[in-house]
């Protein structure tokens, strides 16, 4: 390790650093004028809208700008040195050794023709002269201090072979392996779900602890900046707009590009009087920074926007909370809410002990009411009505391919015994780990895919009864929301083209007829008739997913399965999309399967939800109760592992999980999740029932009777 420097000296400094990348359409000014600071053992968060500059930022510190792109002025000082002024080969250097990187996406940053081992210990090898053998002694050892399970096999690994949680374990060892001041961490768990990116976080912090580090924090999600930065700078279109420590920054946020991303938060909403009320998305799109720009740049989108803030040039003004806006925040919002942690409400007494003293916090109440929200009315009084989803017993299992001339290696159970209902106009949320079995109950639901077992019937018809003429009409009745709009469309073919083939396929009306359809789908999802002549690359995140809901419309279907449809946007793009599927459903009387990992998504979506585990559901009922009052040990540990956007009330987690998911090939008997939890007795060998009426758990020692 470097020999020590002062404390209170920044480890990085940017001054006034500018950044442009020169394209064949003109030069896009991606930075302008950043300046920002991070000392020793603390982190800085970096966090705005796609675009905002916060990755920008981060590649041109690592010099590691994309073709076209260099720093045309400022300074970036690392331990007092400008690296702009260093030869390449010190650069280089420094990069390899007292600086580190984790990228976003941690597959496509591995070499998939290289084993872990020789990955991780590159940089060693590289940068220090390493021999072979006392390298891969050092890979292993690292990969073992960042909590890699079984590190002498996995050296010898390839990346398709590891888990989405262990391959970014492998990018932040290869980021440390060489001990620098400094590590920069590009959105770590973007692509992660909430158990796993608490682990990478916890994993971040002890090792800036251990190695003293100086951590720069990127990303879109303010849960995480609250709950893991000392200070925050808010990007916008290039430009630091606020800059705080982070306790002040959330209790009273200064510019309103800040204020408006709080806003969009769903758990602001869903708190208004317990209702869910509808979000704030910020309108418009950031300004486009290949062309000239006077004036705030935030003007264009603000509620409070004046003639002299689109000719006034604002630069960041104060002392510790800094920021550039002409009209700031006055009043600190509403804070959130923080989860009470619970116990269960019959655990064995040395099941109690143990849990007291490592995860236990505090015991709550019996649970609450079910509030506003929570799903159809049941009762004596209330009429039942009948669902437009019915799934009883639905299993799906895959072959696993054997290797050599075994041509196979058992079953893979994605799906075991999953039943549920659906009702017209409700929302069923699905939540749970990747690899928990969700998107393959979407994927069963909409018929991609033939269930090994069970039934699923659909507006009264069991669609394994139908003939090809029948399931082909049943198919317009249920339709799919994908993840990823873009990757779903063809991308040789225009918008009208795309939007009008579902009803070309069903043989729907004459060509003035879909015309006619293919403009209402438009004007419904909140999208100008101009955008037919273009093609699916020329549009926004936000608007390729509006485009898509326009699409899975077509058919006017009575149920939607939207398979992640929001994780991949930032938050007031996704506000949008959320308002808007809501403002659909009241309209159309749609029913909604939400699939998602997001809890505070699907308790703002969601009129009841399901919990899934390794193939099975875990616990139904009220989303209001369910995330409030959750039963299953499960679903507590995912809500405590969801990052609150307020800092200081982050509570010790009641239920703390470990591990990596099990094989679905192998998945444990009885309970699947007695292999993580905390409280497993030797009865939970056994499996437990789905019990409880309206909110159902299947669990041997509930969390609430």
């Amino acid at each position: 390790m470097s020999a020590p420097i002062d404390a209170s000296t920044p480890v990085l400094r940017l001054r006034h650093v500018s950044t442009d990348i020169t394209l064949r359409r003109g030069v896009v000014h991606a930075l302008d004028r950043v300046d920002l600071e991070v000392r020793q053992g603390e982190t800085l968060g970096v966090v705005g809208e796609s675009g905002s500059g916060k990755t920008m930022t981060a590649l041109s510190v690592m010099g590691l700008l994309p073709h076209g792109g260099r720093v045309v002025g400022g300074e970036i000082l690392f331990e007092g040195q400008d690296l702009l002024s260093l030869p390449p080969a010190e650069v280089r250097a420094i990069r390899g050794v007292r600086m580190g990187m984790v990228f976003q996406d941690p597959l496509t940053s591995l070499n998939p023709t290289m084993r872990i081992g020789a990955q991780v210990s590159e940089p060693l090898r590289v940068h220090q002269g390493v021999g072979k053998a006392e390298a891969r002694e050092r890979a292993v050892e690292i990969l073992r201090r960042v909590g890699m399970p079984r590190p002498e096999k996995i050296v010898e690994a390839y990346p398709h072979q590891l888990s989405g949680g262990m391959r970014q374990r492998v990018v932040i060892a290869m980021a440390l392996v060489c001990s620098p001041r400094l590590l920069i961490a590009d959105e770590p768990t973007t692509a992660l779900d909430v158990t796993t990116q608490r682990q990478i976080l916890d994993l971040i912090d002890d090792l800036r602890e251990e190695y003293e580090m100086a951590v720069i924090l990127v990303t879109h999600d303010l849960g995480v900046i609250a709950s893991r930065a000392d200070r925050v700078a808010v990007m916008y279109a290039g430009r630091v707009v606020e800059s705080a420590a982070t306790a002040d920054l959330f209790r009273s946020p200064r510019h309103r590009y800040t204020e408006a991303l709080m806003e969009s938060l769903p758990g602001a909403a869903a708190r208004e009087n317990g209702s869910r009320a509808r979000l704030y998305s910020i309108p418009g799109l950031p300004p486009d920074l290949s062309r000239p720009l006077t004036g705030c740049r935030f003007a264009s989108r603000c509620r409070h926007v004046t003639q002299a803030c689109r000719t006034t040039e604002v630069v960041l003004a104060g002392e510790e909370h800094r920021h550039a806006c002409l009209h700031p925040v006055a009043e600190p919002p509403v804070t959130a809410r923080a989860v009470t942690p619970a116990v269960p409400a019959a655990v064995p007494a040395a099941v109690t002990a143990t849990a007291t003293g490592s995860v236990i916090t505090t015991v709550t109440a019996a649970a609450p009411a079910a509030g506003p929200g929570s799903g159809p009315a049941e009762g004596p009084d209330v009429p039942a009505v009948e669902p437009i989803l019915s799934v009883r017993g639905l299993v799906k299992n895959y072959e696993a391919a054997g290797g050599g001339l075994r041509r196979r290696a058992g079953q893979v159970s994605a799906v075991a015994g999953v039943s549920f209902d659906v009702r017209p106009g409700e929302t069923f949320g699905l939540v749970g780990e990747s690899g928990c079995g969700k998107s393959t109950v979407g994927r069963l639901v909409v018929g991609l895919e033939q269930p090994s077992d069970g039934r699923i019937v659909v507006d009264g018809a069991d669609i394994a009864t139908l003939d090809r003429r029948a399931r082909r009409r049943m198919h317009r009745q249920v339709q799919l929301m994908f993840q990823d709009s873009y990757a779903a469309m063809n991308p040789r073919m225009r918008i009208d083209a795309i939007l009008s083939e579902p009803l070309e396929i069903q043989q729907d009306g004459d060509p003035g007829t879909r015309r006619s359809r293919v403009a209402t789908l438009l004007d419904q999802v909140g999208l100008s008739r101009r955008v037919l002549e273009r093609y699916p690359h020329e549009f926004s995140g936000g608007q390729l997913q509006r485009i898509g809901l326009a699409r899975s419309l077509a058919l006017r279907p009575r149920l939607i399965v939207g398979d992640e449809p929001v994780s991949a946007l930032d938050v007031s793009i996704q506000a949008q999309v959320l308002n808007l599927m809501r403002d659909l459903q009241r309209e159309l009387d749609l029913a909604y399967v939400f699939i998602s990992h997001d809890l505070s998504v699907v308790d703002y979506m969601a009129d009841r939800i399901g919990v899934m585990y390794l193939g099975k559901l875990v616990e139904v009922g009220p989303a209001h109760d369910v995330v409030r009052a959750a039963r299953h040990p499960y679903t507590q540990a995912l809500i405590d592992a969801v990052p609150a956007a307020e800092p200081g009330v982050a509570v010790r987690p009641s239920v703390a999980i470990s591990g990596e998911l099990p094989s679905a090939q192998n998945p444990p008997s009885g309970c699947r999740f007695r292999t993580r939890c905390p409280f497993a007795e030797q009865i939970c060998e056994s499996e437990p029932p789905l019990t409880g009426g309206a909110h159902q758990v299947a669990c041997h020692f509930p969390l609430r009777g």
